[in-house]
């Protein structure tokens, strides 16, 4: 599936609000030139997106998820509201300053009428709704299930990155499952960033696992699925103050990453997902659970690491061959490690400030 930048998304947005401020214009106001209303529309809709998307006012945004649901509801509507009538007011006047419009009185052109508010709002909730089943998701996944790409079986190559928390029970057990929840989340959260940077897809949550995948030949070009797991483990040095602050001590991952044959299926009635079956699923699975026996934190398979050119503070150690459970073969393996990131072997020992 073609790769849509960030930028992309935000044209393809920007397309939708002109569009529909046209068709606004074309129902209730045919004499008027259709660029006024697509100009209003950005205006209006472009704001609340935008504070959507955590762009603008990033902290007021995550302030109000903290709220009830039903005020959280409620002080969302007023920030639109505000939003929407200071994007109306700032459209008005720079059309009456371009000349394209000549009210009768500034104030048509400043206060928001109670029908575009309501047009506006509805165009809004729309597109919000579309992007947050799509965050909700996956991009490719609501994209996939868009287009039933997967509803007859494919089989494709894909490369799978298992992370998985070290010592996650027995962090639940000294501080409760409610606090080693609120770990992972963070933890999940920490993920998001680099694997949007290098194009992968978090596919799934399992426990304490993440797993991330990506189409074979985008995952190795550039080796963006050896450089993602290690940004992870950048971020979370360059965090680790925040982290012993926050929970005590520093998350410490292991990783496995495998590439190769599977089947990818969409699956289920009442709740539909997207599932990958096949050895190579298996492989990486099994190879995780090396990391603990090779006292390693960030191992591949060599059939893999022949795949990719790696970067070049990326340092690869021969593990040789390793049987694999449920695998008839021996698998040849590898240690990664950063000279720009200390990951440290030993487990992680809780802190008290």
């Amino acid at each position: 599936m073609r790769e849509i930048s960030p930028t992309q998304n935000w044209i393809l947005i920007t397309i939708v609000l002109a569009a529909s401020g046209v068709i606004y214009d074309l129902m209730f106001y045919s004499n008027q030139t259709p660029i006024i209303g697509a100009i209003f529309a950005l205006f209006i809709g472009m704001p609340i997106l935008a504070f959507e998307r955590k762009v603008l006012f990033r902290a007021l945004y995550r302030r109000i998820q903290k709220l009830p649901t039903f005020a959280f509801i409620i002080t969302e509507l007023l920030i639109y509201e505000i939003l929407m009538s200071i994007g109306f007011a700032c459209a008005g006047l720079l059309l009456w300053w371009l000349g394209m419009v000549k009210p009768v009185s500034l104030l048509d052109l400043v206060i928001m009428p109670f029908e575009v508010f309501l047009y506006a709002l509805a165009v809004c909730t729309m597109l919000i709704f579309v992007l947050r089943v799509r965050e909700l998701l996956g991009r490719e996944v609501f994209l996939s299930m868009l287009i039933s790409r997967y509803r007859n079986p494919v089989r494709e190559e894909r490369v799978f990155l298992f992370i998985d928390l070290v010592d996650s029970t027995a962090f639940a057990e000294k501080h409760g499952d409610l606090r080693a929840q609120q770990l992972l989340s963070s933890l999940f959260a920490t993920f998001a960033e680099p694997v949007r940077r290098h194009k992968g897809m978090i596919n799934d949550y399992v426990g304490d696992a993440a797993i991330i995948t990506w189409p074979l030949a985008r995952g190795v070009k550039d080796a963006r699925c050896v450089r993602c797991i290690f940004d992870i483990l950048a971020d979370i040095d360059a965090n680790a103050a925040g982290w012993r602050k926050n929970y005590g001590q520093v998350p410490k991952l292991r990783a496995a990453l495998h590439g190769g044959e599977i089947i990818t299926a969409e699956i289920g009635v009442d709740h539909h997902k997207i599932s990958y079956f096949g050895d190579t699923v298996n492989t990486t699975a099994r190879l995780e659970t090396l990391c603990r026996s090779l006292n390693r934190s960030v191992l591949i398979s060599s059939e893999l690491a022949r795949r990719m050119k790696f970067p070049d503070d990326i340092s690869c150690e021969d593990l040789g061959t390793h049987a694999v459970k449920g695998r008839g073969q021996a698998l040849g393996v590898m240690a990664l490690s950063s000279r720009a990131v200390t990951v440290l072997n030993t487990p992680a020992v809780i802190l008290h400030g």
